[in-house]
């Protein structure tokens, strides 16, 4: 038992920051009322985190590469717990959105060096039941946060959401503390700063103007203006890195086809986590469901992710990922269909099957992404692979939730108009990342299918 406890403890760390990625999708119309915040207002609550989880992924690799993957996943269990605490305490919207970007921070920390931890301890048939286990936790944690939220927030107050992340840091840290060993590595080059300041504002204007453009249009001055700079800071990222010896992101990898294409693959993939945040406003708003209710209706998509991800994760690990993603994203897709179609009489019944189908979609994808990503590129690239996919899962959340949300707000006269608008735009993105993975994922060679952890290796015990 006593070779487990380094997979707990980054077991516990991943649950955590992936949980808060959507445990606050049932608390969104407490925060609204209580503090008190417009739509807007909450959707950054929401995208703030997964903004800076994007921009610093990349970041944070550098690090690692400096200081070790433990120092660097110990600082950031710190940093997300005092962010959580000061969630908690918020007294105001503007603080709550600093604090869960600072929260972003850490989590960010945490997220880059699991890969790296894992491959520092195990090898040949423990890394694979390894990587089945962390799976399995990583379709539970991302799945189960509505619920759980829901429950803290009727019972408790949404700022128990945070609170709870408490005691679930210091254990962590504790155990991190003691099994965990990975060591630091030579100092490599300068971090890619330029890089880091173009990348956060591309991604940071061009959220702000998506969020924005419910309320005020398209053609307002404070949704062109952020456009422009979105743009002008793209172009910026995109000569700095070709010019710079250690770019933060080789921009020369997307002239792959199979690599552009399965980097559009992990943002599909995000899709239906995007949507479930309107799903959960119109359980509530639109059917009056308190949040444990509505935490409740969305279970059929926990439970059926968490089973998936983790009979792939044992079984599918190391097989070729074309026809897993391409069948996980076109199951997303037809569940997020089988949800449209709602209208005054519907209930929280009328998406359950939809939710299933859609969380065995996405319990598919969860364990595989990772093979499709190293599959596009050559082993001595899978550090950067690994980076690739994090910052565009976390990019991909951000933008659908912004996205999204112009859709709900512009879809009708009532929440279940907007959301039926919501769920074929996810339908749509589910089908062609089906199409895209069928057409240009391509099938891994023998010496690739067991590369990804140890690719991110940057210690050893």
């Amino acid at each position: 038992m006593r070779k487990w406890w380094p997979l707990v403890a980054v077991c516990l760390g991943t649950f955590m920051f992936l949980l808060d990625t959507t445990v606050l999708s049932v608390a969104l119309p407490d925060i609204g009322e209580g503090l008190p915040a417009s739509l807007p207002e909450l959707q950054w609550v929401v995208n703030i985190y997964t903004l800076v989880l994007a921009v610093l992924m990349l970041t944070m690799g550098s690090l690692v590469d400096r200081f070790g993957a433990c120092a660097v996943y110990v600082a950031g269990l710190v940093v997300f717990g005092v962010a959580s605490l000061a969630c908690g305490l918020a007294p105001g919207v503007g603080v709550l959105i600093a604090a869960r970007g600072v929260q972003g921070i850490g989590g960010a920390a945490i997220a880059v060096t699991t890969f790296a931890l894992i491959g520092s301890v195990y090898r040949g048939p423990d890394m694979g039941r390894a990587m089945g286990v962390f799976g399995a936790v990583t379709g539970l944690a991302a799945a189960a946060g509505p619920m759980l939220g829901g429950v803290l927030t009727q019972y408790l107050s949404w700022r128990a959401v945070f609170f709870v992340n408490i005691p679930f840091v210091v254990v962590t840290i504790a155990l991190s503390l003691h099994v965990l060993t990975a060591g630091r590595r030579p100092a490599v080059a300068r971090i890619d700063l330029p890089g880091v300041i173009a990348f956060a504002l591309c991604g940071g204007s061009l959220t702000y103007a998506l969020t924005r453009a419910g309320d005020e249009g398209w053609t307002a001055p404070g949704v062109l203006a952020p456009l422009v700079v979105a743009a002008l800071a793209l172009v910026v990222f995109v000569r700095v890195e070709l010019r710079t010896a250690a770019p933060l992101l080789d921009v020369r990898l997307f002239s792959r086809g199979a690599f552009a294409a399965v980097m559009s693959c992990v943002i599909a993939s995000t899709a239906a986590f995007a949507a479930l945040v309107y799903t959960s406003v119109w359980l509530q708003s639109g059917l009056g469901l308190g949040p444990a209710r509505a935490g409740l209706a969305l279970m059929p998509l926990a439970l059926a992710s968490f089973a998936t991800s983790l009979i792939t994760g044992r079984t599918l690990h190391g097989k070729s990922p074309r026809a897993i993603l391409t069948t996980g994203l076109l199951l997303s897709g037809i569940g997020c269909a089988l949800q449209a179609g709602l209208d005054a009489g519907s209930s929280a019944g009328s998406v359950a099957v939809g939710l299933a189908i859609t969380g065995v979609g996405v319990g598919l994808m969860g364990p595989t992404m990772g093979a499709a990503v190293f599959a596009a590129l050559p082993p001595e690239r899978g550090g950067m692979a690994a980076g690739a996919m994090t910052t565009f899962r976390q990019l991909g959340q951000t933008l659908g939730v912004a996205i999204f949300g112009v859709l709900f707000q512009h879809g009708g006269a009532s929440p279940v108009d907007g959301l039926n608008r919501v769920l074929i735009a996810a339908t749509a993105v589910g089908i062609v990342g089906a199409v895209l993975a069928y057409a240009f994922v391509p099938k891994p060679a023998a010496r690739q299918t067991s590369s990804p952890a140890r690719r991110s290796v940057t210690g050893s015990r």
